[in-house]
């Protein structure tokens, strides 16, 4: 069996703890043979900070690109809230993300039906919903230049500048006409180009491109009827192709449809490597107390076998394993506030049913 070789980035606050999660994970499908693992482990954001004074280090960056794939549990912290941009923890983030070149955002938005009930909606509205967000992750207002703060007229002012380019949009919309042949052959492409040339432009070579597969059925939508057709009719929806700006409110949004945001994994590609991550953030209101749900960052790893380590196989076990566990009535606390199992213990459940099931 070939070796493959990922590279885990703990972070901060609550990352330690649901990391620890994952690698039992790793550990057992590695001493079961089902794969030939090794990891190491390097420093990112608060962590980083703490030990380099810099929210990434040189090596650390090299250390990940030469690796098979990433795991990220979280990033950030207060402690170091009013840094300088490029000394904050989030800057960790965004420089691995460009550094690695993960152009590409996947975040499903799923319900398992053992939690229908703890979502934001009606049952009726969200049973059986099976959303993919395709978020466009290294462009936009996050990387555009010129930014920063200056003095006008005596007042300090902030700016920033929403930017894109034809091939960067071209890249991600094939990305996401691949993932709609897969599904239902259908896109909606957000955008608010009423206003913004930047959407303008995003929205024109969406069109030029989506041309040329008249099999799919595109639509164009502005970002803010986005946002309320994703609470009013989730369903309606397939594949989400968005920018980096629009994709990231609206993940998170869509993600209290599920429950608790502490259910939801992502991955984000480039042509040659992949990094997986839950879509939630630190919570350093509950870091240490050894309640905060790992799912997220378990079924981030089972993304990981599915889009880079090449074993599907493995990914659809994590997942049955999580499911099963869910539906025996086994939830963290932020699904079950009066009885509910810790952090460790919904590992050591997870682990349990795929050993049943391996």
């Amino acid at each position: 069996m070939n070796k493959q070789s990922i590279v885990i980035f703990p972070g901060d606050e609550i990352g330690p703890e649901i990391t620890t999660e994952a690698i039992k994970i790793i550990d057992f499908f590695n001493e079961s043979k089902l794969t030939n693992i090794s990891y190491d482990f390097a420093d990112i954001g608060g962590a980083a900070l703490d030990k380099y004074n810099t929210p990434i280090t040189a090596d650390a960056l090299e250390k990940a690109k030469k690796s098979d794939a990433v795991l990220l549990a979280s990033v950030g912290t207060p402690k170091y809230d009013n840094n300088v941009r490029d000394q904050k923890p989030e800057y960790g983030l965004l420089t691995l993300r460009k550094y690695l070149n993960l152009f590409i955002n996947i975040r499903p938005i799923f319900v398992f039906n053992s939690l229908s009930s703890y979502s934001s909606l009606k049952p009726e509205l969200i049973n059986d919903l099976d959303i993919v967000i395709i978020r466009e992750l290294i462009g936009d207002v996050y990387f555009g230049e010129p930014r920063g703060f200056k003095d006008v007229g005596g007042e300090r002012v902030g700016y920033n500048t929403m930017l894109y380019s034809e091939s960067e949009v071209k890249r991600i919309t094939q990305f996401a006409i691949e993932t709609a042949n897969k599904r239902k052959k259908q896109i909606t492409s957000v955008d608010k180009a009423n206003v913004l040339e930047c959407s303008q432009l995003w929205r024109q070579t969406v069109d030029r491109i989506m041309s040329q597969h008249q099999d799919i059925n595109l639509q164009h939508i502005y970002v803010d009827n986005a946002a309320m057709q994703i609470i009013k009719n989730p369903k309606q929806f397939d594949v989400i192709l968005t920018p980096n700006l629009f994709g990231d409110i609206l993940s998170d949004a869509a993600s209290m449809l599920t429950g608790s945001i502490g259910l939801l994994p992502s991955a984000s590609l480039s042509d040659s490597i992949g990094m997986f991550e839950p879509i939630h953030g630190s919570a350093p209101d509950i870091a240490g107390q050894g309640i905060v749900n790992p799912l997220a960052m378990i079924l981030s790893l089972a993304m990981m076998f599915e889009y880079t380590l090449e074993k599907p196989e493995l990914s659809k076990i994590i997942k049955q394993a999580v499911n099963d566990v869910l539906n025996e009535g086994y939830f963290t606390k932020d699904l079950s506030s009066n009885d509910f199992v810790t952090t460790s213990e919904m590992g050591d459940k997870v682990l349990d049913k795929l050993k049943q099931l391996c």
